[in-house]
């Protein structure tokens, strides 16, 4: 067992709202953080990298741990309009969004960046879906782009149950692909309404190589939107998902992302102080 500790703690960029790479930069070191995962393309309203953000980083102490990338048209309105436009998923953007991510590796070679996280989109069910073969194929060509650059690609959890993305990570190795691995996020288990995050976690922690500290509760309407709240007042049980890292022998970060809320620093603030307390009580 591996004890989980502050100094793997980060920050989205694109949860801060910053106006630029100073900006950035000082509401990092406000929270008193020094690990970013750096928006390389435009992801809700943030305007993605910066010129010279990463020499304004270093300059502060800060360091970009991993990338992320967004694709095109997609739309955030309900769970149903982000299934048809989310990720890899609608044809008529694949030939852009394959653009996309050779952008955002380029930018990630040139940073160094090992870890790069996106959001493939619903993945189907079930392997007898026509979809899945697609996906797949897709899947590998972003794989290979990532590959070149020496760099993993991180699928970002929530959009589909753990049992799928294990069944997809499984498909993928059997085409040799082994530079897909998981950007585990509790919270998106319970605003897509998918599964249970601790339980989904423990299936899916040999592939996790980085985790996103968000906290929401869970949905009473089916098809609409759970709520995102500030970590540690939400229904994701923060001791048991340390535990679970730690159990594993977790040496990745934990990367506060934030999208509601009008207060960023100060909601992430309150949420460092609750994981702070849960990697405690996990102790060594």
């Amino acid at each position: 067992m591996k004890i989980q500790t502050p100094d793997q703690i980060g920050v989205c960029s694109w949860s801060l709202q910053a106006t630029g790479p100073q900006d950035l930069a000082d509401k990092v070191r406000a929270l008193g953080l020094k690990k970013v995962q750096l928006g390389l393309t435009p992801h809700r309203d943030d305007p993605g990298t910066w010129e010279g953000v990463q020499e304004i980083l270093n300059k502060a102490g800060i360091s970009i741990v991993s990338g992320m990338f967004s694709t095109v048209g997609e739309d955030y309105t309900t769970p149903e309009t982000i299934r048809q436009t989310g990720g890899i998923v609608p044809d008529e953007h694949w030939e852009e969004n394959q653009k996309i991510a050779s952008e955002a590796a380029a930018l990630a070679r040139q940073m160094g960046l090992r870890l790069v996280s996106t959001h493939a989109g619903f993945l189907p069910h079930e392997r007898s879906d026509p979809a899945f073969d697609k996906l797949t194929e897709r899947m590998v060509a972003l794989a290979q782009i990532y590959d070149r650059i020496g760099s993993s690609l991180l699928l970002e959890t929530g959009q589909e149950s753990a049992d799928t993305l294990l069944a997809f990570l499984n498909e993928l190795a059997g085409r040799d692909v082994r530079n897909v691995t998981v950007n585990f996020d509790p919270a998106n288990m319970l605003l897509y309404d998918m599964d249970e995050p601790i339980e989904a976690l423990g299936k899916l922690v040999p592939h996790v190589q980085q985790v996103h500290v968000k906290d929401a509760r869970r949905t009473r309407v089916k098809g609409a939107w759970g709520e995102e709240v500030v970590v540690g007042t939400g229904q994701v049980d923060w001791v048991a998902f340390v535990r679970t890292l730690a159990e594993a022998n977790y040496e990745g970060d934990y990367i506060f992302e934030r999208e509601a809320g009008n207060d960023r620093v100060g909601d992430i603030q309150k949420g460092i102080r609750a994981l702070q307390s849960a990697m405690q009580q996990v102790g060594p």
